[in-house]
């Protein structure tokens, strides 16, 4: 990805969650999960401004971030969440609506694409995921679980000064942003990791290479009854890409064991993205020297025979 092309996506992502928060949540007086939702909540119930909240509240992660994650993540999210701040102070975005269910959803909509888009762009509108990730490596939570926890408690305590109306309100617009964030940064280009066991694993390997054009890692195991030989077939499709190798799969061998299962991150081999160039995702990931992807356990010898990838 271009340095240019991450420039537009920050921009669009800022402009994207300036709309959700000035044109559908405050408003309505609703709140979002996180940094940003924390400084909403801290601006309702103070009087100060949100975009003085925005930055100072954020300050302490983009710094954490930079001692911790990499210098040039930290710059650019640092100079995402200050054009944020001042795109919220300065452009008068319209208020679309005073329809409290639209403003919810729509409110969260806009506000998950701006950060999705930044995160794509290189870069952090919302200090949590920094915070989330630290205490993921010292502790035994996820980073879903810490931002779950955090938003309980945030929500809990936004319930009992807003009340419980704007609370639950203001729940349905963090799962319609998180469910938006999740789609930008991985629906779009989820990739799924197929374990295919075979007695006809060579005619099956040699289609999904020849055919479908897929790389295939073949792995020497054996079954666990009889200890017969057995060679483990294991490839890397997109999610558009699975019923193209369960057809392919079936015309071979109508018996043969398949798992599919999800990734969150890829890097290298042969992948064909179903994206142009412009939405390639970005490897935060490799910033954050941090990897994602699961292991993998198919309880397998360790010698492997083949590699196509």
């Amino acid at each position: 990805m271009t340095y240019f092309v991450r420039i537009v996506l920050i921009i669009i992502g800022i402009l994207s969650a300036g709309l959700g928060l000035r044109g559908f949540l405050i408003p309505n007086h609703f709140i979002d999960g996180g940094v940003t939702g924390t400084s909403m909540f801290v601006s309702q119930i103070s009087g100060i401004r949100l975009s003085i909240l925005i930055l100072l509240i954020n300050t302490p992660f983009v710094i954490v971030g930079w001692r911790q994650i990499g210098k040039i993540f930290s710059i650019r999210s640092a100079v995402a969440i200050v054009g944020l701040a001042i795109t919220v102070f300065v452009i008068p975005y319209p208020e679309i609506t005073h329809d409290k269910l639209l403003a919810a959803v729509f409110g969260g909509f806009f506000l998950g694409a701006g950060i999705g888009l930044a995160i794509r762009g290189g870069a952090v509108l919302d200090g949590t995921e920094v915070l989330a990730l630290l205490v993921s490596r010292k502790t035994g939570l996820t980073v879903g679980d810490f931002i779950f926890a955090f938003n309980v408690v945030l929500f809990s305590v936004a319930a009992f000064f807003l009340g419980i109306e704007p609370a639950l309100y203001s729940m349905l617009t963090y799962f319609s942003a998180s469910k938006t964030i999740d789609f930008l940064i991985h629906g779009i280009e989820e990739y799924s990791g197929v374990i295919i066991v075979s007695p006809k694993s060579q005619e099956i390997r040699q289609a999904i290479v020849d055919i479908l054009e897929r790389g295939v890692t073949v792995f020497a195991g054996s079954s666990g009854k009889h200890q017969y030989a057995r060679e483990i077939l294991y490839c890397v499709v997109t999610r558009y890409e699975i019923p193209k190798i369960k057809d392919t799969v079936k015309a071979i061998d109508e018996n043969a064991f398949m798992t599919i299962h999800n990734i969150s991150d890829t890097s290298g081999g042969i992948i064909r993205s179903p994206l142009s160039p412009v939405l390639q995702a970005v490897d935060l990931h490799e910033e954050m020297e941090h990897s994602i992807a699961p292991n993998i356990d198919i309880s397998i010898s360790p010698d492997r025979i083949k590699d196509e990838d």
